[in-house]
Order: C-alpha cells, then sequence, then structure tokens
C-alpha cells in the first residue's frame, strides 16, 4: 500500500472518487499482485486461480455507497469471495489517470508519442498540480499520417476488443500531433479544441458531443474500447511493483469490454451531417454519474 500511495497518494483523486484499500489486512503478506481494470466476476477467479494475494485494480469496485454486501448480488459475491480467500483489493483509479507516468502516458507510448503534456492540468493549488501530471497527454507522432492511417494503426496497437476503433473527420487529413486520454473523455473535447492537436484518441464518445465538436472546427476523433485505452497501463504498473518490492505479479488480459460483436454496415459513409444540440452535458467514468 505505501508503495501504489507514494506511486498514486490518494490525495490526487478527484474529490467523489472512491481508492485506495477496499479490502484485506494491512499487515498481511503480499506475494503476487494480479492487476486488472476492471474487478468482475471473471478477473476475480483469474486472479483467484494465479494465487494472488492482491488484486489491484483501475475501476473502483464500490464508487457509490451501499447499504449491503450480501452474496445476492455480483459485487457482494465478489467482497465475500475476497475476504474468504484473504485476498486484498486496492483501487487506483483517478489519481493513476493524473499521475506522471499513469494511464494515458501508457496509452501514449503505444503510439510512440514525444514531447509529451498533459492534455488538461491540474487546477492550480490543488495537490496534484506540477511536474507534469493531469488528465490525458499531448504528443508528437513519429510520422505524420492520415486520420485513415492513424486509425488503422491505432486498431494494430491497442489490445483487440470487438468493438474496434472509429474515427470521425476527413479520412485524408494529415495528423502530426495526438492527445490521448484513458478512459471517457468526451468531457476534455474543449481541452483537445484548445490545444490545437490533429487528432484526440478517447473512449466513450457520444454522438451529440462529438458532432458538435467537429461541426466547430475541433480535432479529429478516434473512439476505441474504454478497456482498450486503459489496459496498457497495466503493464507499467506490474513493472513498477516488480522494480520496487520484488513481487511476483500477473497482467489481466481479459477484455472486460462490454460490447461482444461488432458487425461494419455494407458501406460506410465518409461524411455524416452535423449533429443536432443536445441539452444534457457530458459526463465519463472521471465524474459521478446519476443513477438510472
Amino acid at each position: 500500500m505505501a508503495a501504489l500511495e507514494r506511486r498514486y497518494p490518494p490525495a490526487w483523486a478527484e474529490e467523489w472518487d472512491r481508492v485506495g484499500l477496499v479490502l484485506g489486512e494491512p499487515a498481511a503478506e503480499v506475494r503476487r499482485v494480479a492487476c486488472v481494470v476492471d474487478v468482475v466476476p471473471e478477473t476475480v477467479a483469474e486472479a483467484l486461480a494465479a494465487g494472488a494475494d492482491m488484486i489491484v485494480a483501475h475501476h473502483p469496485l464500490l464508487l457509490r455507497g451501499v447499504s449491503s454486501v450480501a452474496p445476492t448480488t455480483y459485487k457482494g459475491r465478489i467482497v465475500h469471495q475476497l475476504i474468504k480467500a484473504d485476498v486484498a483489493l486496492y483501487v487506483a483509479h483517478t489519481n493513476a489517470d493524473v499521475a506522471d507516468p499513469g494511464v494515458s502516458d501508457a496509452l501514449a507510448a503505444r503510439f510512440g508519442l514525444t514531447g509529451l503534456r498533459p492534455l488538461r492540468a491540474p487546477a492550480p493549488g490543488s495537490p496534484a498540480a506540477g511536474a507534469g501530471r493531469g488528465i490525458g497527454r499531448i504528443g508528437e507522432l513519429p510520422r505524420p499520417m492520415t486520420l485513415a492511417e492513424l486509425t488503422r494503426h491505432a486498431a494494430a496497437v491497442l489490445p483487440a476488443t470487438a468493438w474496434g476503433v472509429r474515427a470521425a473527420g476527413d479520412p485524408g487529413r494529415m495528423v502530426r500531433t495526438l492527445a490521448v486520454s484513458g478512459g471517457s473523455g468526451d468531457a476534455f473535447l474543449g481541452a483537445a479544441s484548445a490545444a490545437g492537436v490533429d487528432a484526440y484518441l478517447t473512449a466513450d464518445l457520444r454522438h451529440h458531443p462529438a458532432g458538435e465538436h467537429l461541426a466547430a472546427g475541433g480535432p479529429a476523433l478516434l473512439d476505441a474500447a474504454h478497456w482498450a485505452t486503459e489496459r496498457p497501463w497495466l503493464d507499467d504498473l506490474a513493472a513498477a511493483l516488480r522494480a520496487e518490492l520484488g513481487v511476483e505479479t500477473t497482467v489481466s488480459d481479459l477484455d472486460t469490454d462490454p460490447w461482444t460483436l461488432h458487425a461494419p454496415a455494407a458501406t460506410a459513409p465518409v461524411t455524416a451531417p452535423a449533429a443536432d444540440p443536445d441539452p444534457a452535458p457530458a459526463a465519463d467514468d472521471k465524474e459521478p454519474r446519476r443513477e438510472g
């Protein structure tokens, strides 16, 4: 825990986030750590089969308050499983997003980006301010690519999912500067426009915000699967734990993206009309959501 909190201090997390130790005895011995994006039945089963003493996850299992962890729900069953197996659970979420190196640094490395700087820096005076920290990264591609080339390249260098990678903008547009943000990123469309990048890659982009962004002259967009944009960070996390603590680590390659099938249209249009205005504000996994 001390090693994780030096690398990803809990004070760097957003106020609404829930990071740190979820389950486990702090004095228990840890020999093997399982690194996962999502705490779901499949990744828990994988960690238990590997003999892990601790799971370090990106997404919180219990983000919102609960009044029960009865095993009649899948989250309750996970809590019971881990306690019975004496396996700890630790979460590094938005504090790992803003860290340097953090989630988006690992994503930027997949594209060989250089000259990295934050897409959105923390507010002055906040605990995470300074030292290159912030949400997302902006950098230079090793060589210019058209948007069509970059989309194919992104599909090749990111972990494979049924979702794949889709793009919005002129397929022939040349891309030299790329912004990336692991996880849901339409809250940072304005930051990508203000930065003057040629393209922005993230996940969970929605119809209206994306359409309005393009209509206003914003950079081209690449939309990948949420899990695929955060999975690269697990390698960095595992390497850091091995190097500092000498523990064994496993990295989950189980695709936890909920979408399992993709059927492209017979004829995909190159351009689309501008979207109608959407009065609803953008929401992403870096902000609290309302239920329902």
